[in-house]
């Protein structure tokens, strides 16, 4: 572990601590309306998945290549997006810079926190390795989209499976306060049943099998059934945790609010993947190129990624990452309703 990473930082009160998809720390709202005084994190900590992955696949197994980072950084930066993650957002609103990535330690400076989160990161540990079968495990939404594909498994998943994944969640949260974290910002997984590559499997869907906005019911009944039992696990232990300040943000909420407004907040349809090339059941993937009926393919990026919703089929563009986390920061999907700026303050 870096010098500058060190146990005086986690001793500080204060420390925001973020967790994409299954847990992440921040809050929102203006001193007029709580009067509480502003807080002062000196530092984030990041734990998560692509999601909010800021370079560590990209430094520990393969870098990171054309086009991402294009919007933004105007070069790969490790980040499955365009541009910013909703993580970069919520660091700018902090006043603090963009999270390092804890496996890209070399040169760098862990003064104001550090990112664990990397792409395929999973809340229990899997039975395989990250290149298994050519892919990576992806995450919990992934994982439990895959679980969902099995009906047999469907009684497993809400008894046995989801409440593990919480219960260890839960008690990653308290190591965490125990080594000195007061201040967490917890996100609830979004809507899985949304994702366009989801979508690419239900071309001629039967009746009953989307919602009105083109979402997989089923896949989304399981993402609220997990929402449901993480929210009721944070307030458990703000019971058990009483001095820690522990913020739920429920991103499908805030996600799918864009997804369902996609064209009256300026976007394309939110079906639609900016990087990538997926027709008649062929797929090569977002910078990849391919032969397809002896042709090469490069799947390259849209003419304007700002408006689409979707970068590569699972992961945003910067413009759909603003904008969620312009809702998120704010406090109007947070429970309780307060913003990053006061997230110490306990509810």
């Amino acid at each position: 572990m870096s010098q500058s990473f060190s146990p005086v930082r986690m001793e500080v009160v204060r420390v925001f601590i973020a967790a994409s998809l299954a847990f992440l720390v921040l809050s929102v709202l203006g001193e007029d309306m709580t009067g509480l005084s502003p807080c002062d994190f000196p530092a984030i900590y990041n734990f998560g998945d692509s999601n909010s992955d800021t370079g560590g696949i990209s430094a520990a197994f393969y870098a990171a290549g054309q086009p991402s980072g294009e919007t933004f950084f105007h070069q790969p930066v490790g980040r499955a997006s365009d541009g910013r993650l909703i993580i970069d957002f919520i660091a700018e609103s902090l006043r603090l810079p963009y999270l390092s990535a804890y496996l890209n330690s070399i040169g760098t400076s862990f003064g104001y926190g550090a990112n664990f989160a990397t792409g395929g990161s999973t809340i229990r540990r899997l039975n395989e390795s990250f290149f298994s079968n050519g892919v990576s495990p992806f995450s919990l939404d992934i994982q439990i989209a895959q679980f969902d594909q099995f009906k047999a498994r469907t009684s497993n998943l809400y008894n046995q499976i989801i409440p593990d994944i919480i219960e260890q969640l839960a008690t990653a949260v308290q190591h965490l306060y125990q080594g000195g974290a007061r201040s967490f910002w917890i996100h609830n997984t979004g809507p899985i049943g949304c994702l366009p590559m989801t979508l690419q499997y239900y071309r001629q869907p039967m009746p009953g099998i989307l919602d009105e906005h083109g979402c997989v019911i089923a896949q989304n009944d399981v993402a609220k059934e997990f929402n449901w039992h993480l929210e009721s696990r944070v307030i458990k232990l703000r019971e058990q945790l009483p001095d820690a300040a522990l913020t739920y943000v429920d991103v499908f909420a805030a996600k799918y609010k864009l997804i369902s407004n996609a064209k009256k907040q300026g976007f394309v349809d939110a079906r639609n993947i900016c990087c990538g090339y997926h027709e008649d059941n062929k797929h090569v993937w977002c910078g990849n190129k391919d032969k397809i009926n002896g042709t090469e393919i490069y799947a390259g990026s849209c003419e304007d990624p700002s408006l689409y919703i979707s970068w590569d089929g699972v992961h945003y563009t910067e413009a759909a990452n603003h904008w969620i986390a312009n809702q998120i920061i704010n406090g109007s999907f947070s429970d309780p309703i307060i913003p990053i700026t006061h997230a110490c303050h306990m509810g």
